[in-house]
């Protein structure tokens, strides 16, 4: 069955580093646009950053250009995702999500993703 699996998260400190990691498996995700969202408390949903099939394309919300990166790894029968965070804030607390989008397109959207994890907690301390 398809999975998204997320692991990495936890508490930190401003200006700390934090590597996210997302095991696809289930699916051809070597094919899949994968992404990262996140939601902090009382907020909704919003895009951080994504990578196309071929890891040739990526995109960035503004909030996080500059001090995240995504890369991903498509090995043969599970896809592994990672968002390097660093500089953290307290801004960037929240429950961080995995998320794959069927395309035909070497591309990276913002929106209609097919597949999503159960996240992971992300806590940056002041």
């Amino acid at each position: 069955q398809v999975q998204l699996v997320e692991s990495g998260g936890g508490l930190v400190q401003a200006g700390d580093s934090l590597k996210l990691s997302c095991a696809a498996s289930g699916r051809t995700f070597s094919s899949y646009t994968m992404g990262w969202f996140r939601q902090a408390a009382g907020k909704e949903r919003e895009f951080a950053a994504g990578i196309s099939p071929s890891g040739g394309n990526t995109m960035y919300a503004d909030s996080v250009k500059g001090r995240f990166t995504i890369s991903r790894d498509n090995a043969k029968n599970t896809v592994t995702v990672y968002l390097q965070m660093n500089r953290l804030t307290p801004e960037d607390t929240a429950v961080y999500y995995c998320a794959a989008d069927m395309t035909s397109f070497d591309k990276v959207q913002q929106r209609g993703y097919d597949y999503w994890g159960q996240g992971t907690q992300v806590t940056v301390s002041s």
